[in-house]
């Protein structure tokens, strides 16, 4: 498809809507990233800037897959998402870019769109790989709003958005097999050494599904939380960006993913409880979504279908060497 992306004068009258009608936006850029909607930073006339996310058809690149209908992590995009989720987070203390407007109208972008604060550009990813002992306190204050996340209870896993009372017809551990299973199918119809070895994974996550004991217990994560989606500002403090993912889940899931982005820097973020067979499963079935995912990003026009390759070629490795 042919993407086009926002020029100066597309945001114009937004802002001049939003933030006021002698507002002039001096300066538009487009941040890389982003893979299912466009982040934009937009310079204003008093020096000042904000960030604009925009959820349209042009700045998706995920092509339709095959899905599990309950699987609440599928398809997590979209305006109402950010702001039920941001509410969500600021409730449970959690620091967030702060809210300017969402506009669900699409008379200004023909789009969803979500006008933020500008937390600035550093991440603690970067921060962590740059200067880990400035990165120390932020990442020690991540570490308290994840307790805080994961002390949040809630009454059933699923989508904040879900209709209150909403039933589940099974337990989450089921919903990450298919998942799981799923994403095998489609890495395996995509690269020849997930599909030789296709028996012998998808017996391995069987194996793995068995030693999880049952229990219904959930609380917020935010779903694929790396220190790419965390912000530094200049005073430190971690800002957590790109939650449409949020759900009420087993924390188990959040952690086999922390445990996988932040790697040693991991037992700062002091992790609650966790129970080891659920997050061993949790774990593995992860990196089949990291196997299938880029596979299939690689497939389309991404700029850095590369870098997805490469992603891919590391946990096809991973999944590979417990067999």
């Amino acid at each position: 498809m042919t993407r086009a992306f926002l020029r100066r004068d597309d945001v114009r009258d937004l802002v001049r809507d939003r933030l006021g009608p002698d507002r002039r936006v001096t300066a538009l850029d487009r941040l890389t990233g982003g893979t299912r909607k466009g982040v934009y930073r937009i310079g204003l006339d008093d020096g000042g800037s904000v960030v604009l996310y925009v959820w349209s058809a042009a700045e998706n690149y995920w092509p339709e897959s095959a899905t599990v209908p309950d699987d609440p992590f599928t398809e997590a995009s979209g305006a109402d998402l950010f702001a039920t989720n941001h509410a969500a987070l600021t409730a449970a203390g959690v620091r967030v870019p702060r809210l300017i407007a969402v506009d669900r109208t699409g008379r200004h972008l023909d789009a969803d769109v979500a006008l933020v604060e500008d937390a600035g550009g550093v991440t603690l990813e970067a921060l962590l790989a740059r200067d880990p002992v400035r990165a120390a306190a932020p990442l020690a204050r991540l570490g308290h709003a994840l307790r805080r996340m994961h002390t949040t209870a809630g009454p059933r896993y699923g989508r904040l958005t879900d209709a209150p009372g909403a039933s589940v017809a099974r337990a989450a551990e089921d919903v990450v097999l298919d998942r799981a299973l799923a994403h095998l199918d489609g890495a395996a119809a995509r690269d020849p050494r997930p599909a030789a070895a296709r028996d012998r994974i998808a017996a391995h996550l069987r194996e793995l599904r068995e030693r999880v004991a049952p229990r219904r217990a959930y609380a917020l994560v935010h779903g694929e939380l790396g220190p790419d989606h965390v912000l530094v500002t200049p005073a430190g403090e971690p800002v957590m960006i790109d939650f449409e993912g949020l759900t009420w889940f087993d924390v188990e899931w959040e952690h086999a993913w922390l445990r996988l982005r932040f790697g040693g820097a991991y037992p700062a973020l002091r992790p609650v409880a966790l129970d080891a067979d659920r997050l061993e499963f949790y774990r593995y079935a992860q990196v089949l979504s990291l196997i299938e995912g880029p596979l299939r990003i690689a497939g389309t026009d991404f700029p850095d279908r590369r870098w997805m390759r490469e992603l891919a070629d590391r946990n096809i490795a991973a999944a590979l060497s417990v067999l």
